[in-house]
């Protein structure tokens, strides 16, 4: 699974706003399947339909749904334990359902069998229930803002040749319905900022130029993740 597939993103928003009577399960489950196709999670006695499995949970009193981004030396929403981490890293993204007394770490991988069908199939793997060490949603705003200027200045004074113009693909970051507005806005220049990160190139520079570079694109990176997951943890605030 690309690391910029939205896919846990759509789940944690979209499942959220069910548990928080914004949506119906059939909305839900159908945006996340409008992402990337079928969804299917893996059981002991084999897949069953991700619809099924949150129904499943949400019997089971599931509170809310976690969304983590993590990369190596950073794994941002996740507390553990390694089995978990190791799988959400690998993926550069997981969800995690708060059930009452346990929590379920979800990690997507791609499922594509023959020519013709593409979906994902969710890996269930036990998350310790601690709650991750993350910003409040005003702290990282804040903290996108700077990092966002702090970028700026740098890479305006890393000069090198002209490159040219490059269009700027936004991966769809939109949150489901019942969210803050705050929420939204973050989660909208998150998008963006995403998208500005993936078009970076280092074409022309010195070795120099791309080590200042590489460190503010660095900064800016872990401030658009942490922003993109607190931003949709906001919903559950309000319930």
């Amino acid at each position: 699974m690309h690391p910029d597939s939205p896919i846990s993103a759509t789940l944690v928003c979209w499942g959220n706003a069910w548990l928080a009577g914004q949506v119906g399960l059939d909305e839900a489950a159908d945006r996340v399947e409008r992402q990337a196709g079928p969804q299917l999670v893996a059981g002991e006695t084999g897949d069953l339909p991700l619809r099924a499995f949150l129904a499943d949970l949400r019997i089971e009193g599931m509170k809310s749904l976690r969304l983590a981004l993590p990369i190596a030396g950073d794994p941002l929403g996740l507390t553990g334990p390694p089995p978990f981490n190791s799988a959400a890293i690998e993926a550069g993204q997981a969800a995690t359902a708060v059930l009452p007394s346990r929590c379920l770490g979800l990690v997507p991988v791609n499922d594509r069998r023959g020519s013709s069908y593409a979906g994902v199939r969710w890996t269930v793997l036990e998350a310790r229930t601690a709650a991750p060490d993350l910003p409040s949603l005003v702290e990282a705003e804040h903290e996108l803002t700077r990092a966002m200027r702090v970028a700026t200045d740098a890479l305006l004074g890393v000069e090198g040749p002209a490159q040219g113009h490059r269009r700027l693909e936004i991966v769809d970051d939109g949150l489901a319905p019942g969210y803050p507005a705050r929420a939204h806005r973050v989660a909208a220049l998150a998008a963006r900022l995403a998208a500005v990160l993936r078009v970076a190139d280092d074409r022309g520079l010195t070795s120099g130029q791309i080590a200042v570079r590489g460190e503010a694109l660095r900064e800016l990176d872990r401030a658009v993740r942490r922003a993109r997951v607190v931003a949709h943890h906001a919903i559950t605030e309000l319930v």
